[in-house]
């Protein structure tokens, strides 16, 4: 398939042997040629590293971009690997492997990134000479390397648990997964848009009325922001602890190529507003009697394991949104300011017509174009850019190369590496899966992933440089979301995705948050028109227009 457009043919065929899928819910819209460039590698190393430790028995996943678009096909473990991830996969399960990995995870691993996130954020990109703006690039791109690896390197820890307590339960008791997965709500907070330093600020707020005053106030957000800065006492110094941990993540997206936090501070001041009301931690913990119903359902001879299954699920449910947004999230946004920095200088020099344009180039081509050597001209950046701006998933092909063949069966397997590519397996479908329900000018149809009806105003919203038209209590309508989303959660009434399952991020966090969720509709942002009135029915997977 090719897309022709005004700067090159878009040549939509597979990169290699086999069926590749495309990864629409991680990439909505097509990547920079900056991530693009420096995300799959390094993300294939950290699910090498990852289905290792595990007894996965595949060597990882090879992401390949075409068009900016994310395709991936599973790698097979080396055959001559096969008996130590039989191995590993047995003593994973015996030693609970996960619970090890998050422990590191707390006192090493997400202490560590944020004091290396920290030292680069000090820095004012914008007041470093050439030279050393130049090497502040080049430490940013390999942090940026590093927390990619990192986040993918806590995916087995993520995925595992929780796709081993989905199989089981799914074995036991005939549900569908949106009938037993709400038992997992309450169980990360931070997916809910909770963060201990928002509560703090928060709380600081309502002590000081001066304080009060300006959040409630007209002025332009930024300002409110630096006003709240600069206030005395508790309040300044909390709003510096927010936002050293929130300013600098990207909003929506795994990509440089869109906003951080602080580019939007209408999205942090309508955040803070609303916790400053004591709307903030809203997400509510399952209760003993929706457990109660599940349990029931299973035969007596395996509750004991049901108990333990779901015990470890829920303790492993936040590493699900902190491996990234402690990870990428937030070294991509460090890296997209420095990025910033170097394209304003470029724009102030007629050299790119815009600073954001900086990312369109590859690594190299960024080098030359700081170095004043040549590089792509300012017309062919912007043409890139807007190219990518017009992309969309839902117009590329779902699949390159031969149909999608179902996975091999586990038979002849050792339990433990039967089990393990089970709870893998299950995992991933339940992130990637859309429904095939078919829609209608009246009703669309997807997967129920969050219980509740919800009645508001859809936003239609393809990217996080819209974000700011969001208002409280509306239905955000998109492709999918990321885990760098939840700052803007806080906001919302009801979700609905083109793209997704079960345990895409769109699901989790409206089942965190206890909105009604739709997810994997296809065609939802095709479908509904930005304002209509729409009635959310997370039971039934459906978003019925009520009104224009």
């Amino acid at each position: 398939m090719n897309r022709t457009t005004n700067t090159h043919p878009m040549v939509f065929e597979a990169p290699g042997p086999g069926t590749w899928l495309l990864d629409a819910v991680h990439m909505p819209r097509p990547f920079s040629r900056f991530q693009a460039e420096i995300h799959p590698p390094n993300l294939a190393i950290g699910f090498r590293d990852s289905f290792r430790r595990y007894g996965v028995l595949l060597e990882t996943l090879d992401y390949r971009m075409i068009g900016g678009f994310g395709y991936f096909a599973p790698q097979p473990a080396p055959a001559e690997d096969i008996p130590a991830r039989f191995d590993a996969a047995a003593k994973a399960f015996e030693e609970k492997l996960w619970r090890a990995d998050l422990a590191s995870w707390d006192s090493e691993t997400k202490p560590a990134a944020i004091r290396d996130h920290l030292v680069l954020q000090r820095i004012d990109p914008t007041k470093l000479p050439l030279s050393d703006l130049v090497a502040h690039v080049d430490r940013c791109r390999e942090h940026l390397a590093r927390m990619i690896r990192q986040h993918h390197l806590f995916n087995s820890a993520a995925i595992v648990p929780v796709g081993d307590f989905m199989a089981h339960v799914t074995e036991w008791t005939g549900l569908p997964l949106s009938g037993f997965l709400a038992l997992l709500r309450g169980a990360a907070p931070e997916s809910a848009g909770s963060f201990p330093e928002l509560d703090h600020l928060a709380a600081a707020i309502r002590r000081n009325s001066a304080a009060r005053t300006v959040v409630e106030s007209g002025e332009q957000p930024r300002v409110i922001l630096d006003r709240l800065l600069a206030t005395p006492d508790d309040v300044g110094a909390a709003m510096g602890a927010y936002l050293d941990l929130v300013a600098y993540r990207l909003l929506d997206s795994l990509d440089t190529g869109e906003a951080y936090a602080l580019e939007m501070p209408e999205v942090l001041v309508e955040g803070i507003r609303f916790a400053v009301e004591g709307s903030a931690s809203a997400h509510t913990e399952v209760s003993a009697g929706q457990v109660d119903k599940v349990r029931s359902l299973v035969p007596s001879l395996h509750r004991e394991d049901f108990d333990d299954l779901l015990v470890e699920a829920r303790h492993m449910s936040r590493l699900r949104d902190e491996r990234g947004n402690y990870s990428d999230v937030w070294a991509g946004g460090i890296m997209r300011r420095a990025l910033l920095a170097a394209g304003s200088r470029l724009a102030a020099d007629g050299r790119l017509h815009e600073a954001a344009h900086l990312v369109e180039g590859d690594y190299q081509e960024i080098k030359v174009l700081m170095s004043g050597a040549g590089g792509p001209t300012a017309d062919d950046m912007a043409d890139r850019a807007d190219l990518r701006a017009a992309g969309r998933a839902g117009e590329v092909p779902p699949f390159l190369g031969p149909p999608p063949e179902p996975p091999p069966g586990l038979e002849g397997l050792p339990p433990a590496a039967a089990r393990m590519m089970r709870a893998v397996g299950t995992a991933i479908d339940a992130l990637f899966a859309t429904s095939s329900a078919a829609s209608d000018d009246k009703v669309v149809r997807g997967t129920g992933s969050s219980p509740g009806i919800y009645t508001g105003t859809a936003r239609v919203v393809s990217g996080p440089a819209e974000f700011g038209r969001l208002r409280r209590g509306d239905v955000l309508v998109t492709a999918s979301t990321t885990e760098s989303f939840n700052l803007v959660l806080p906001l919302l009434g009801a979700i609905v995705t083109d793209s997704g399952g079960l345990l895409s991020h769109a699901a989790i966090v409206s089942r965190e948050y206890g909105i009604p969720g739709v997810v994997g509709c296809r065609d939802a942002t095709a479908l509904l028109k930005d304002g209509m009135q729409v009635r959310v029915d997370g039971n039934l997977g459906e978003v019925r227009v009520v009104g224009p």
